[in-house]
């Protein structure tokens, strides 16, 4: 197997592999720019594959067909933002600790999403749906030699979406008035209160807003990689994405590249048993090499990541 077979099996892995923690680690970008701890991120992915795959289920069900899918992602949207809504009135309204809400959320959305399916289903996992989202040639990039194979042929939509969605919302967090709201209340919300900006509002849409990409996230994973919902569908994507947030230091760009890499160390532990060099390194060391380079990248190796100023901070008005 030459370089050109290694990189066709790694590439095409890695990028549909990052399209969930994209989507997911923007939603926790705009729940941490407004100083939100979102912990629960793993959570709201779980809701988001569950609502995704039985919203799928239920649409192939009255012959919605190839639609399917794509229908399932908005109800995944919206089950997301409302399930953070838990978060929101813990750590915003409440001033509860961010991180146990956040644990708590974890805890919550997956045993709620068990007892729905063995309720609605008599077994510990839905039935697998006919119709996944597909994959494309992308006309004209696909033809370019070697690198239209690599990354525009085969490809799932949702992965580039989820760039595309990246590189938006990196124009609205830094280059609108909606974004610099949002940007204010993380750093300095008592200035932010003098400015006439409603603190707690802002930091109620960022922690929605976080729910609603967290879920897409959650569904874009089922409904591209899984196919059905069960216990153990989502098991870290949620803390990888989060890493990825950290690692790509609260920027969009920064997180695309940062779920690029952990999507490309999904990659190895998918396809590492058919590339040559990796084929004798036994499977469960190549399963734990998204997690041990999670670990890495938290751990600081990457340089300093200078998290928004307010973050984990209840916000009392009057408070510095």
């Amino acid at each position: 197997m030459d370089l050109q077979q290694i990189l066709g099996l790694l590439i095409p892995t890695a990028i549909f592999s990052a399209a969930p923690l994209i989507f997911t680690g923007i939603g926790g970008l705009f729940s941490e720019r407004t100083g939100v701890v979102n912990i629960g991120l793993e959570g709201l992915m779980i809701i988001g594959a569950f609502v995704g795959v039985v919203a799928t289920l239920a649409l192939e069900n009255i012959g919605m067909g190839p639609a399917s899918p794509w229908i399932a992602l908005l109800f995944a949207i919206v089950a997301g933002s409302l399930f953070s809504l838990f978060h929101a009135f813990a750590s915003i309204t409440l001033k509860a600790d961010q991180i146990v809400s956040g644990v708590a959320l974890n805890f919550l959305a997956l045993g709620l999403s068990v007892f729905l399916v063995k309720n609605i289903y008599n077994k510990g996992q839905t039935d697998f749906i006919q119709h996944l989202i597909y994959r494309i040639n992308v006309p004209v990039l696909s033809d370019i030699p070697i690198i239209g194979r690599l990354f525009f042929a085969n490809a799932y939509i949702t992965s580039y979406l989820a760039i595309i969605v990246a590189f938006i919302v990196w124009y609205i967090v830094f280059y609108t008035p909606f974004g610099l709201r949002l940007r204010s209340v993380g750093e300095h919300p008592m200035a932010a209160d003098t400015m006439g900006i409603r603190v707690l509002k802002t930091r109620y849409v960022g922690v929605m807003l976080s729910g609603a990409f967290a879920g897409m996230g959650g569904a874009v994973y089922a409904l591209t990689i899984s196919g059905n919902f069960a216990a153990n569908t989502i098991t870290g994507q949620g803390f990888m994405s989060l890493a990825a947030l950290i690692f790509g230091k609260w920027h969009p760009i920064g997180v695309v590249g940062a779920a690029l890499f952990f999507g490309l160390a999904q990659s190895i532990s998918i396809v590492g048993q058919h590339i040559p060099f990796l084929q004798d390194i036994p499977r469960v060391f190549l399963l734990t090499a998204p997690y041990v380079l999670t670990i890495l990248a938290l751990a600081g190796l990457v340089g300093r990541a200078d998290a928004p100023k307010a973050i984990g901070k209840p916000y009392e008005k009057g408070s510095r």
